[in-house]
């Protein structure tokens, strides 16, 4: 995983904004930050994030950037072989931007949430994982659902066109009607164009249920696989589009 995004919360309208990008190379990270984040700051007050104070700027360093290693459990805590389990992330490849693309790196103290940028599947299909979000705002009945999942259950999208906060909101929900989490803001752009360009909805299976004491935003880990259209990238609309180029780096 060479690529991920930093999304901010606004505290007010609740929308995700992508504001910025982090790279590795193999030997160097890069920080940048993107187009939404000139737009979250002009229409809901973002400010520059301590550790990056300069919007106009790439920054770059040979270790990960604290804002994104604290956001890791340590290899020397008690708890991690439970922790990659959960993600269901193998041994061999849990390297920081894996754990982070895999996590999110969520924090209940702040408004960050990190996010991978989807790959060409091994036959040349879209394909992300993702936790299902929005669990806390389920009533028992679903999560009671949840815990019932088996790995490879179908899961189905329903567009939640009624939603106060989005009206692009899309739902998953078991094949008995239970209503299971919402897929994660950021995907829903590229969900929208696959479904314009292949005429077919991506196909979303239950990867891994994590029960207690797992913290709930890691009970429902999914995998969303889909066609991959002529010409396609991800996130190539104009808030992902860094406000400063990074010769140095390639996505």
């Amino acid at each position: 995983m060479n690529t991920l995004f930093l999304a901010w919360q606004a505290p007010e309208k609740r929308c995700w904004i992508p504001v910025g990008r982090l790279t590795f190379d193999g030997d160097n990270y890069r920080f940048l930050y993107l187009r939404g984040a000139e737009k979250a700051k002009e229409k809901c007050n973002f400010q520059p994030l301590e550790s990056f104070p300069e919007l106009n700027k790439v920054y770059e360093s040979e270790i990960l950037f604290p804002l994104f290693s604290n956001r890791v459990l340590a290899k020397s805590r008690p708890d991690y072989p439970d922790y990659i389990k959960w993600l269901n992330v193998p041994k061999d490849k849990d390297d920081p931007m894996a754990l982070l693309a895999r996590s999110g790196g969520r924090r209940a103290t702040d408004n960050l949430e990190i996010f991978p940028c989807p790959e060409l599947g091994e036959h040349g299909e879209y394909h992300v994982h993702f936790f299902t979000h929005g669990l806390r705002y389920l009533p028992k009945s679903s999560l009671q659902r949840i815990e019932r999942l088996q790995p490879n259950d179908d899961l189905l999208l329903i567009l939640d066109c009624q939603n106060p906060y989005d009206s692009n909101a899309i739902l998953l929900r078991s094949i008995d009607c239970f209503l299971v989490g919402y897929c994660p803001r950021y995907l829903l752009e590229d969900v929208f164009t696959i479904i314009k360009e292949c005429g077919d909805l991506p196909m979303v299976k239950a990867e891994r249920v994590n029960l207690a004491p797992a913290p709930l935003q890691y009970r429902l880990l999914c995998n969303m696989t889909a066609c991959w259209p002529d010409d396609f990238r991800p996130f190539e609309t104009p808030q992902y589009q860094p406000i400063v180029k990074d010769f140095s780096s390639e996505r």
